[in-house]
């Protein structure tokens, strides 16, 4: 019983550790063509305005970014809507008191890091009850070959 939690916390730590690498590379991809037309753009959009973040570690990160020499900062990483205009995002020194500071990587990651268990958990039940299923066809199978012969 202790063994296969243990074993099931090492799964959930390796599939954590991928994860964490995959989510850090496509969320610097997003922020490096970000345009705010596609999905892309837009799944970042959603993310700092849901989290109330910005970038990956901080604002600063958009200061890389093709989108911030045109534009500036998105206005999905300001604190408060109606106090964000495009001449202050493109300002990093205003912009540090208008839009939100902390990153977005450590929230969804922790987020991640929190729910790993039962994420791993369920996919464990799943595979488990599929292995099961795949037992019992391999059964019922045999148990068919093995009739067919008697009958005839």
């Amino acid at each position: 019983w202790f063994s296969s939690l243990l074993f099931l916390h090492e799964i959930s730590l390796a599939i954590g550790f991928s994860i964490k690498d995959t989510f850090l590379r496509t969320y610097t991809e997003a922020i490096q063509n970000y345009n705010k037309n596609d999905e892309r753009s837009h799944a970042v959009d959603n993310v700092q305005e849901s989290l109330s973040c910005c970038g990956i570690q901080s604002y600063t990160n958009w200061s890389t970014s093709p989108y911030f020499f045109k534009h500036g900062i998105p206005t999905s990483c300001c604190m408060n809507s109606s106090d964000c205009n495009t001449q202050d995002l493109r300002n990093m020194t205003v912009a540090a008191t208008k839009v939100n500071q902390k990153g977005c990587y450590d929230l969804v990651t922790s987020f991640m890091e929190t729910n790993m268990g039962i994420i791993a958990g369920v996919a464990f039940g799943i595979a488990f009850s599929q292995l099961i299923g795949m037992l019992l066809a391999c059964c019922l199978s045999r148990f068919i070959t093995a009739n067919q012969y008697e009958m005839v």
